[in-house]
C-alpha cells in the first residue's frame, strides 16, 4: 500500500505514513483505543470507518511524544502477537 508496516508473525500491528508522513496507525483493542483517545485527543483518533471501530487508531506524529508512542506500539504488538510469544516478552 506504499507505506511501511510493522508485523509480528505476519499480522500488521502498526503502519507509518498514511495518509501522509506526519501520521502513523496502531491497532489497539476498543478499550485501549478509548483510553488513548480520551487521555491524548490531540495525538490519537480512531481511523475513519469500520477499521477505526475495530481499534485502528491514527497517531499524529508531530504532536506525539516518544513515551506515549512507545506505549501504544507495545500494546499493539502484544495484541497482534501469538499468546505464547507475547507472554514471554519483556515489553
Amino acid at each position: 500500500m506504499n507505506h511501511p508496516d510493522f508485523r509480528v508473525r505476519g499480522k500488521i500491528f502498526a503502519t507509518l505514513g498514511y495518509p501522509d508522513d506526519s501520521w502513523a496507525m496502531v491497532k489497539l483493542n476498543a478499550e485501549q483505543q478509548h483510553e488513548f483517545v480520551k487521555t491524548n485527543p490531540a495525538i490519537f483518533s480512531p481511523v475513519k470507518g469500520g477499521w477505526g471501530r475495530r481499534g485502528s487508531t491514527s497517531v499524529s506524529l508531530k504532536k506525539a511524544t516518544k513515551t506515549v508512542v512507545k506505549k501504544a506500539l507495545a500494546l499493539a504488538w502484544r495484541n497482534a502477537a501469538p499468546k505464547g510469544l507475547a507472554a514471554g516478552s519483556a515489553l
